[in-house]
């Protein structure tokens, strides 16, 4: 996993697409609106002065508070602080459609998160921002436009800009943004992009790649980039190396196997809850080396929180045959780990997760998807 300093013009379309129906919003845990209205009070009271969070850094921490604030009843598009902040991340929006920083380093991340935000606006001053955002990223996707034909490991994959190495947890982002500013699923975007998916999934059925040869794991891994890439490192199994499939890029490829329109029982599918049931926990990355378990544990979060609520099952079984009501489990998890002022921080400071305005963004955004702003996709 990687830092998020951060999320023809296709009809900028704010509600979801004919194609992916959902599901009835379920009902919030309990404590969950207390909890978010903590959270969104200390963001409120740590805006800058430009009007973003770590503005230092560029619009893409910003986009992430700014769309949890959004999504809360009690604040909204219309809140001061909001029109303010959102001022600060047009300001990032580039000519060729991009919203990123001067320095360019986290194009693809800045763009996704900003265009998420923008969404939940859908003004007529955010409208055309988004729909060049939607084409821009589209750009980046690698295809044929860019000489890659479907035998290439990073055909249908997205790095950090153009011409950048591909990867799940860039991609992932992408396709977020996509399916939240109303890119219908049948779009070639998310069939290309299933393509790269299914090649960091490990399952030897279903992924060509030679190190999946054999594999029956059924997680996912970094990228099938260069003859394959896992941030944990690799594992033995049943007397095999292999790479090592971890959380957060499993759950990041179930999520987007199902964006893409795969359905419950497909076996892509059905092998990704799978690994999930067999390595279920909140307390730290799983499967991750175990000095590294919790690095990026927030991002974990929000990832888990929006694939669960895509898959719209609200209740999984483990591998030892114990049901978890997910939603009550993530916000029981959040509501320890919060901090008095309201705010998360990881102690594990990697990939930026000491910064309170993008932890508490991470979790402010995963409890919003399981109290139902994220909603599953029928299948």
């Amino acid at each position: 996993m990687i830092v998020l300093v951060v999320s023809a013009l296709l009809l900028f379309l704010p509600d979801p697409p004919a194609s992916a129906p959902r599901a009835s919003q379920p009902a919030a845990p309990p404590g969950a609106a207390e909890i978010t209205a903590r959270a969104a009070m200390f963001l409120l009271s740590t805006q800058d002065s430009s009007g973003g969070w770590a503005s230092d850094t560029g619009p893409g921490i910003s986009a992430l508070v700014l769309k949890a604030l959004i999504q809360e009843p009690t604040i909204g598009p219309e809140h001061p602080a909001v029109k303010n902040g959102v001022a600060f991340v047009l300001r990032s929006r580039r000519d060729d459609g991009g919203i990123y920083s001067a320095e360019g380093l986290l194009k693809n991340y800045e763009t996704s998160v900003a265009l998420s935000m923008l969404a939940l606006i859908n003004s007529s001053e955010t409208r055309p921002v988004a729909a060049a955002a939607q084409k821009y990223l589209k750009d980046l996707q690698w295809d044929e436009s860019e000489g890659k034909k479907r035998d290439d490991p990073w055909y249908g994959g997205a790095g950090y800009g153009r011409g950048a190495r591909p990867d799940l947890s860039n991609l992932q982002y992408m396709l977020d943004a996509l399916r939240d500013s109303g890119v219908p699923q049948d779009d070639p975007a998310y069939q290309k992009a299933l393509v790269f998916i299914q090649r960091c999934q490990m399952r030897g059925e279903s992924n060509d790649q030679p190190y999946a040869k054999g594999s029956t794991q059924g997680g996912f891994i970094y990228s099938p980039a260069n003859g394959g890439e896992s941030k944990a490192e690799q594992e033995t199994i049943d007397g095999r190396t292999e790479l090592r499939c971890y959380g957060s890029m499993t759950y990041a490829g179930f999520k987007s196997m199902l964006y893409a329109g795969l359905k419950k029982d497909d076996p892509r599918v059905k092998a990704a809850v799978d690994w999930i049931s067999k390595h279920w926990t909140l307390d730290h990355n799983p499967n991750m080396p175990d000095t590294r378990s919790h690095e990026g544990l927030f991002y974990y979060y929000h990832t888990f929180g929006r694939a669960m609520a895509a898959y719209g099952q609200p209740i999984i079984s483990d591998a030892r045959g114990e049901k978890h009501v997910w939603r009550e489990e993530l916000l029981t998890k959040l509501a320890k780990l919060q901090k008095p002022d309201g705010s998360w921080v990881n102690d594990a400071d990697r990939w930026m997760e000491g910064h309170p305005a993008l932890t508490t963004a991470y979790a402010m955004l995963a409890i919003q998807a399981a109290r139902g702003n994220e909603l599953a996709i029928e299948r």
